[in-house]
């Protein structure tokens, strides 16, 4: 197995057509990817106090961290325009072996920030809502 490139680790969103078209959400230097769970204990007398969890039960999420360079994209201006509207969307994230997960996701936090004589960057924060699947 050898090492993918955090370069090809792309956050894309639907155009929302049927068939879905994805964007890559342009000027992302960094992407970070983290998959949750809750744990259902089912310890009892007869676990022989070994702590026991129920398998397929609880809650899972995934949330998703992006940061990179404010270029003005239209994917970049349909994120803004859901952070601002609450909106959930259908969002893919891409690997470099092709390996794509998709799913419904809400801006949880969309950060703009700028120096004098810098670029205009921004941070954001995405939660999933349902499930989240290999495409």
């Amino acid at each position: 197995m050898t090492a993918q490139k955090g370069a090809a680790f792309l956050l894309k969103i639907s155009d929302g057509a049927a068939p879905a078209v994805y964007q890559t959400v342009a000027g992302l230097r960094t992407t970070q990817l983290s998959v949750t769970g809750e744990t259902v204990v089912v310890t009892s007398k007869d676990s022989a106090g070994w702590r026991e969890l129920l398998s397929g039960a609880g809650v899972r999420a995934v949330s998703v961290s992006a940061a990179g360079i404010f270029l003005g994209s239209a994917a970049e201006a349909q994120v803004r325009a859901n952070a601002l509207a609450g909106t959930l969307d259908a969002y893919e994230l891409s690997f470099e072996d092709g390996e794509k997960l998709r799913g419904a996701f809400l801006v949880q936090r969309l950060d703009y920030a700028g120096d004098f004589n810098g670029e205009r960057n921004y941070t954001l924060q995405l939660e999933s809502s349902g499930p989240v699947v290999p495409a």
